[in-house]
């Protein structure tokens, strides 16, 4: 087990607690209410803005019913009334559940079943799927829908929800709230996981949860301070950006740019010249596709302070890549919906290529073997976690809940290795490990030898079974532009691997593609490959 010097100092918060306070209501009590918190398109808001349109949202839910610890469902893409919205709904001590507002009809169908929200914040863009999913929702009463075209949104026959323009419902509302007085251990939000094994589960999070790692890692970690400007490649709707470009900067009186284009190195390019943040919130696949730009080399990106990556390991060959081409220091991560967010870090001046690096003051990790002991330093074992953003469980979901959180522990399926020093290594997902004549291979392993390779832009390796039965990696390949796929590029790909790691690890089969499969978390969805 790794214990961090300055767990003694675990940030404590009193037994009423509202995160909507802490966040936003206590920088106007500052003083700082004139200071702009959110910047997006030509439009700009005050921390005072936020504010009343907090107030005027929650006032708006109570009207539609909203109790606390009822859950709204929050369906919008990165614009100030998701700000509004989320804190409205902590104000009224209801519970916000975020969700991808790009998904199916079907995936709509499950969120309102499963979470069974009362009422949703529904963007108009997302209507059009949203609406057929209302006919079957039990429990929603209302749909406050945000965009220009809201009014001409409704609710279609067979549906006991109704739609209503987001400015009709909160123009109405009083621009005075006083919060529901909850306490630290009240339920404030739902954070979904990815669903690479199934359906997505709610990890569900008390107020202080998300206040104890703004402390620990967002401040003591990332350095985040009052002058700092936000911008993230994920949505709002994922608790990593979540974190990063709402609660983060709002806990310090920061700025946070939005945007609710989608996130392409263009877009990218175009926040950071015109924005000027200080700091960058990413994943592996963009910024593997900002350094492979043709125009990486004219922007400037030396605004930046730092560039946050989590949601799957950076391979060291694209950091290296990434710091030549801008000169800009990528603190590495990983973090969970159960953890709400990252838990182990690089620290600046202390950046390990390859590496997670050291745990988060507050945290504490254990690496377990099969047997249940912890595993002697270098060695792979499962990572367990405890601290003090914990989730209570996965929302309706009993097994599930105790096979992962055991007493204090959350038990992730993540395999890692640490040094002595304490940096952990990434060593794949448990259950994505092969076993290849009789030995077990790591894909990560094995997509990190391949991307040194001159002509691979990106690539996954999963199992394949052979015309023996027998289970091989296979690997997908994205080739940079320029390169050709063929035959002979294939078999060059094969003896790269073969002459730098064990014979039985190189990929028996490669397939070329233009592009590979990823979930809305921007992760590579290896369940869609194995198909």
């Amino acid at each position: 087990m790794e214990s961090t010097p300055g767990v003694e100092a675990v940030p404590e918060f009193p037994e009423r607690f509202n995160l909507a306070h802490f966040l936003l209501d206590a920088r106007i009590e500052e003083g700082r209410g004139g200071r702009t918190a959110i910047r997006c398109g030509r439009e700009s808001f005050t921390y005072a803005d936020v504010q009343r349109l907090a107030n005027r949202a929650a006032n708006a839910l109570r009207e539609l019913g909203v109790e606390p610890e009822d859950r709204v469902l929050h369906v919008l893409p990165d614009l100030p009334e998701f700000a509004a919205a989320w804190f409205g709904t902590l104000k009224a001590g209801a519970v916000f559940a975020m969700v991808n507002p790009l998904v199916p009809a079907e995936d709509f169908a499950y969120y309102l079943d499963y979470s069974r929200a009362k009422v949703a914040a529904v963007h108009a863009s997302a209507w059009g799927e949203f609406s057929k999913a209302l006919p079957g929702a039990r429990h929603l009463r209302a749909a406050l829908v945000v965009g220009p075209e809201a009014s001409s949104c409704r609710a279609p026959a067979g549906s006991r929800a109704r739609a209503i323009p987001w400015e009709e419902a909160t123009g109405r509302a009083g621009e005075a709230f006083e919060n529901e007085p909850t306490g630290r251990d009240d339920l404030a939000g739902w954070l979904f996981t990815s669903g690479s094994t199934g359906r997505p589960k709610a990890a569900v999070h008390h107020h202080r949860d998300f206040a104890f790692n703004v402390e620990t890692y967002a401040r003591r970690i990332l350095g985040m301070r009052e002058s700092d400007v936000t911008v993230a490649v994920p949505k709002l709707f994922f608790g990593y950006a979540t974190g990063t470009n709402l609660m983060f900067p709002f806990a310090v009186g920061a700025s946070a740019c939005l945007f609710p284009e989608r996130s392409t190195p263009e877009a990218l390019f175009e926040q950071i010249d015109a924005r000027r943040p200080t700091v960058l919130t990413s994943v592996p696949t963009m910024i593997n596709a900002m350094v492979a730009h043709p125009e990486a080399a004219r922007h400037d990106l030396s605004c930046l302070r730092v560039c946050i990556s989590a949601g799957e390991a950076l391979p060291p060959e694209l950091y290296l890549r990434w710091k030549e081409t801008f000169g800009v220091e990528i603190l590495d991560g990983i973090g969970s919906a159960e953890m709400f967010h990252i838990y182990v870090s690089n620290r600046f001046g202390e950046v390990r290529p390859g590496s997670l690096g050291r745990v988060v003051p507050g945290y504490e990790t254990r690496l377990v073997g099969p047997d249940g002991s912890d595993v002697p330093d270098g060695e792979l074992g499962t990572l367990w976690v405890r601290g003090g953003s914990t989730a209570l469980c996965y929302w309706n979901d009993r097994d599930k809940s105790r096979s992962t959180f055991r007493g204090d522990w959350a038990v992730s399926g993540d395999l890692f290795r640490r040094d002595l020093e304490g940096f952990h290594y990434y060593g794949g997902r448990a259950d994505d490990l092969l076993k290849v004549g009789g030995t077990f291979v790591a894909p990560i392993e094995v997509e990190d030898c391949l991307l040194r390779h001159p002509a691979v832009l990106e690539c996954a390796v999963v199992g394949w079974t052979d015309e023996a039965g027998l289970v091989k990696p296979k690997a997908f390949v994205v080739l940079r532009p320029g390169q050709s796929a063929s035959e002979a590029l294939a078999r060059d790909l094969q003896e790269f691997v073969k002459g730098r790691l064990a014979p039985h690890k190189y990929p028996r089969k490669i397939e070329f593609a233009d592009s590979l499969p990823r979930n809305d978390r921007g992760k590579v969805d290896r369940k869609r490959l194995r198909a």
